[in-house]
């Protein structure tokens, strides 16, 4: 499993930009000849966030967030989950197929500004079982210049413990690595690649070169990567590791001097991250009933693993095959309110006519556990044919307008 890590950070000097007006393409290693990536982790920091744009972005997707979702969704990336403390920004994307063994999904942030009272600084994290394996990403926003050398250790041992790690990916404590890990046991336990690209810190804006301002800043490798991987105690005497099927070995680790709207540049990193799957099967399977048509009403069949415990929050989503993260569903029903049947260990569920777009399509069939905040079974591709009167547009429908979707709250769900 490919897993390509994006730190980015902005100064506080470009805190006023709306949205990126360049391609992130290059950055995602879109189109590259490797192979293709399987998840993507990325970390951005100081994201614009005065006060009108930060409420702008509280009741919308900020411009980070729907310029990297347009870019991976179209192939096949779905947005697993995403937190933001203030202007600090972590993003999960995942390939459609792993989707059913991304389960537990859990965001957390620690303030550390003003003494833990402000967000500016501080970290936030994703985390999630695997195929069974637990697996965290954190993004931190440390005290800069060396005189806060100490604050930001301090500062990073602090998350840590808040967030009571056990497994982790994390992104970047801080500069002044090398010599704060000869001393302080809790970073020896991290790895980093070799360092052979150039100081990404600090340039002048739109340009190459360093610091030419009167402060005159040293340049530093300020932007970093670091990873741990960590078995996880046994619970009984003679019980193998749970998480000693797992390796994670780096593949690139470089900057991208050729982005130059913040004082740092991007890093990234691309690792093969292999697993013994403890998980090989879905949690719930699920299929259409017959054959599917607009303005009829529809069934769901799905059948649940013995293991496997719904709850009357659970709903099965209808999505678009490149559809974007779990709320970007066509429709959705509640599946114990709308359940039909259930017999020899299969349930049904009603989809009413009024859900399925009138245009038709290809569309898939996610059940989302409330519990696991995922969706933990996706079907095979659902061909629903188009109504007689909306024939003449299928070619035109790019997609179901907010109108199309059902007039009623969003189901709840950790997105």
């Amino acid at each position: 499993m490919a897993l390509h890590l994006w730190r980015r950070e902005f100064s506080a000097t470009n805190a006023g930009i709306r949205k990126p007006f360049f391609s992130v393409a290059a950055l995602l290693g879109l189109g590259a000849p490797e192979p293709p990536v399987d998840l993507y982790a990325i970390g951005l920091q100081e994201v614009n966030c005065r006060i009108l744009s930060f409420i702008s972005d509280l009741a919308f997707e900020d411009p980070w967030t729907a310029s990297l979702t347009a870019a991976l969704a179209p192939l096949g990336y779905v947005r697993v989950s995403s937190i933001r403390m203030q202007g600090i920004l972590l993003l999960l994307f995942s390939k459609q197929a792993h989707l059913p063994f991304i389960r537990g999904v859990r965001s957390q942030f620690t303030r550390t500004g003003l003494h833990g009272y402000w967000g500016n600084k501080g970290g936030v994290s994703i985390r999630l079982s695997l195929y069974g394996h637990s697996v965290c990403f954190l993004n931190c926003h440390l005290p800069a210049h060396q005189e806060n050398a100490k604050q930001r250790l301090d500062d990073f041992e602090h998350i840590l413990e808040m967030q009571q790690f056990r497994e982790d990916l994390p992104l970047r404590p801080g500069p002044r690595l090398n010599m704060a890990k000869k001393k302080l046991f809790f970073l020896q336990e991290f790895s980093e690649g070799p360092l052979k690209f150039k100081p990404t810190y600090k340039f002048d804006l739109h340009s190459d070169e360093y610091d030419t301002s009167e402060k005159k800043r040293k340049p530093a490798w300020t932007d970093r990567i670091l990873w741990r991987v960590k078995c996880l105690p046994c619970s009984k005497p003679k019980e193998v590791p749970r998480e000693g099927g797992v390796s994670l070995s780096l593949g690139s680790y470089t900057s991208h001097m050729d982005y130059d709207i913040s004082d740092h540049k991007p890093v990234t990193g691309t690792f093969e991250l292999k697993v013994q799957p403890l998980q090989e099967e879905p949690l719930v399977v699920l299929c259409p009933v017959g054959t599917w048509s607009a303005g009829q009403d529809a069934t769901v069949s799905y059948v649940t693993a013995p293991e496997f415990a719904s709850s009357p929050w659970d709903w099965i989503g209808l999505y678009r095959v490149s559809f974007r993260h779990v709320n970007d569903y066509v429709t959705y029903v509640w599946v114990q309110d709308n359940e039909i049947s259930a017999e020899d260990g299969a349930k049904q569920v009603y989809l009413g006519a009024e859900g399925l777009p009138n245009a038709g399509g290809e569309f898939l069939l996610g059940y989302y556990s409330n519990a696991l905040r995922s969706l933990v079974g996706l079907s095979q591709p659902v061909q629903v044919q188009p109504s007689p009167k909306s024939a003449e547009q299928q070619a035109g429908w790019s997609g179901a307008s907010s109108a199309e979707r059902l007039p009623c709250e969003r189901p709840p769900c950790d997105f």
